[in-house]
């Protein structure tokens, strides 16, 4: 997987979208953390589907992408299934229950038809 990081010249207007996509980001991700904490026996495709049910139920979170909400739920199945992971190998100590987030600073867009340019700039 290739990651790129770059400084970004955005106006006000700009910067507080991105805010906006960062905060649903995290919210649908940690309401999946509590749909799996709620159910018993939640899998990885009921975390996915919950995405389309808050994209229903708040229309702020429907402006987000939906690769976007789907990618949430994922990190939040990815954080349950190191938990378990940790659990089967006997780690020692903590084994890294699942944590809501509080300060996520990140939105990751799978596919978006963004194109980098040679000198690797949008």
């Amino acid at each position: 997987m290739l990651v790129l990081e770059s400084n970004l010249v955005a106006t006000p207007e700009q910067f507080a979208l991105i805010d906006e996509a960062i905060r649903t980001f995290q919210f649908i991700c940690n309401k999946a953390l509590r749909y799996w904490i709620d159910t018993k026996g939640a899998t990885k495709y009921d975390l996915n589907k919950q995405c389309a049910i808050l994209a229903k139920e708040f229309a702020w979170a429907n402006k987000l992408n939906s690769m976007a909400r789907q990618s949430a739920a994922e990190r939040a199945w990815s954080a349950v299934s190191r938990f378990f992971d940790n659990c089967k190998k006997n780690i020692v100590g903590k084994k890294g229950y699942p944590k809501f987030q509080k300060d996520n600073r990140s939105v990751e867009y799978k596919t978006t038809g963004w194109k980098l340019s040679d000198e690797r700039r949008f």
